[in-house]
């Protein structure tokens, strides 16, 4: 019996031996000289959609922020505690990262019970249902709409979402005064969990399209 869960030892002795060891010059050399990643991504907690693993990311590469449904709050300096604009803080003023990504993903948890809050485990006093009512405008347009499919109504929210937390990015101040400055660029993308199809924000539009990778 140890303290931790046996998948965890199990997955910790592969990474020593597999990829710590082919990359130890590089964990060392990040150790030393610390961390500077280009990018932050700003994406779920959902154990099925890691950043580091669908962009196949190394060591020290992504400043990764996740949370449930991948939301950015607006800017409200009001002295409680808010964990999502300090990681936003610490990556832009201190990390300088260059890049910010909202990537939100198919079949959200966050998303379903923002679109049917009286159902699963988001009852109105605890703290995913408060969460989840950063989107209750949304939401509610969005269910509303009778000619869509569940399905349907589920995308359009997740990629909705994406495009109300980059708009909520651009309260912050020092966000805001880094985009315009050409310093500092805001994306999203949506990742399909079923097929791994990524589809990316257009900047201008909003639309969602695959780029091409090939």
């Amino acid at each position: 019996m140890t303290d931790l869960p046996d998948q965890l030892l199990s997955g910790y002795r592969n990474f020593m031996q597999g990829r710590y060891a082919a990359e130890t010059d590089r964990y060392r050399e990040l150790a030393r000289g610390g961390q500077a990643p280009a990018t932050m991504v700003v994406a779920c907690c959902d154990s099925r959609s890691a950043p580091e693993v669908i962009f196949d990311a190394g060591p020290g590469e992504l400043f990764v922020l996740r949370n449930v449904a991948n939301l950015v709050p607006p800017y409200a300096p009001d002295g409680e505690f808010h964990s999502t604009s300090a990681a936003l803080e610490f990556a832009v003023q201190s990390l300088k990262v260059k890049n910010i990504v909202v990537m939100g993903h198919g079949r959200c948890g966050g998303i379903r019970a923002a679109l049917a809050p009286g159902s699963g485990p988001a009852s109105p006093g605890d703290f995913i249902g408060k969460w989840m009512s950063l989107l209750a405008p949304s939401a509610d347009a969005v269910s509303g709409n009778t000619l869509l499919t569940e399905g349907e109504r589920q995308t359009a929210l997740e990629r909705i979402s994406i495009r109300y937390s980059i708009a909520n990015l651009r309260t912050f101040p020092y966000i805001k005064a880094l985009e315009d400055e050409g310093q500092l660029t805001l994306s999203g993308a949506w990742f399909d969990i079923s097929t791994g199809e990524l589809w990316v924000m257009d900047r201008e539009t909003g639309d969602f399209r695959r780029p091409e990778i090939d």
